[in-house]
């Protein structure tokens, strides 16, 4: 509230003038880190950005009593690895992950299946080996996905994998 002129006020009291700032400079993207385009560089290894993506691992967690692991394979490893393929579904449809992205990640891979097909479960062990823990075996993870697999619902996912079409889902040879 300002103070009537005819008031005394000491001089240490009275409002001072603001600061005036400067116009900005204009600013142009010249580091070396900086995207110099509108659109987010895409492609192998650079992922897909999405909401919320950590809360997949908090979601892989209730499926750890569920899963069907064979010798060799870790559940941190398996957990980790299918929560960053549901992160990617998830981004893949604009949101962030829910249960039935982390249900179709186990399904592709048949984390969910106590019998799943020999050569998928020697395929998993070895893409999933030190998933936890190693951002290269992670990236190759989940780009050896292809997007039309990752869109599938878990029992879409689920269907074909019992139908023996699990190399076109994960990317196997």
């Amino acid at each position: 509230m300002t103070q009537p002129s005819f008031v005394p006020i000491a001089e240490a009291d009275q409002v001072r003038p603001a600061r005036r700032l400067e116009a900005p400079r204009p600013w142009v993207p010249n580091r070396p880190a900086d995207l110099r385009f509108p659109a987010r560089p895409g492609g192998p290894h650079l992922g897909k950005p999405g909401p919320d993506q950590g809360f997949a691992l908090r979601l892989a967690r209730r499926f750890e009593e569920r899963l069907h692991l064979r010798a060799g394979e870790s559940a941190e490893d398996v957990l980790v690895g299918c929560a960053l393929l549901a992160s990617r579904r998830a981004a893949l449809l604009g949101r962030a992950p829910t249960v039935h992205d982390l249900e179709t990640a186990l399904t592709l891979w048949a984390f969910l299946r106590p019998d799943p097909p020999e050569e998928l479960a020697a395929l998993r062990r070895v893409a999933f080996s030190a998933a936890a823990h190693d951002y290269p075996t992670q990236r190759a993870l989940v780009d050896r996905v292809p997007e039309a697999a990752i869109r599938l619902r878990a029992d879409e996912a689920a269907g074909r994998v019992a139908a023996g079409e699990w190399r076109e889902l994960v990317g196997g040879t």
